[in-house]
């Protein structure tokens, strides 16, 4: 009869720990799938697919067109045996913006082959200041 009363107690408690663990886990930074060399001034989380492997990350204060804009210039890789695009999202946490892009860009079919790479520029138009803490989330697409 013992056992029937704590089992809904140890339910809970099992209940309760998973999930402080793993909202703790979410809160934590990852820099798995960060490039080698990355130019930019700021606290970087990566959330990059497996199929992926970014060459490169790089940012600066410049200009897209006649308006001044925080560009980001990503670069990414196929590491499959299989045609992939992919679609690039940069989260600007502090600043509340986000913006993406398609890699490639374009084509007839519009995906990078196994082993090549491309690279994009990401303009955030209007924005006259560096952000510090970024958010890049790599994904693959159907190639279909």
């Amino acid at each position: 009869m013992d056992r029937l009363r704590i089992s809904p107690l140890m339910a809970a408690l099992g209940i309760c720990l998973v999930l402080t663990f793993g909202l703790w886990g979410c809160a934590t930074k990852s820099n798995v799938g960060a490039p080698e060399i990355v130019n930019c001034p700021a606290s970087i989380s990566y959330d990059v697919a497996p199929e992926a492997k970014l060459t490169q990350f790089d940012c600066n204060l410049g200009s897209h067109g006649s308006q001044p804009s925080l560009n980001f210039y990503v670069g990414v890789m196929n590491i499959t045996e299989k045609p992939l695009r992919y679609r690039v999202n940069v989260f600007l946490e502090d600043m509340d913006k986000a913006a993406g892009h398609l890699v490639p860009r374009k084509g007839k079919p519009a995906v990078l082959a196994p082993g090549k790479s491309a690279k994009v520029k990401i303009p955030f138009i209007g924005t006259d200041a560096q952000s510090k803490d970024i958010m890049v989330l790599v994904k693959p697409l159907s190639a279909e």
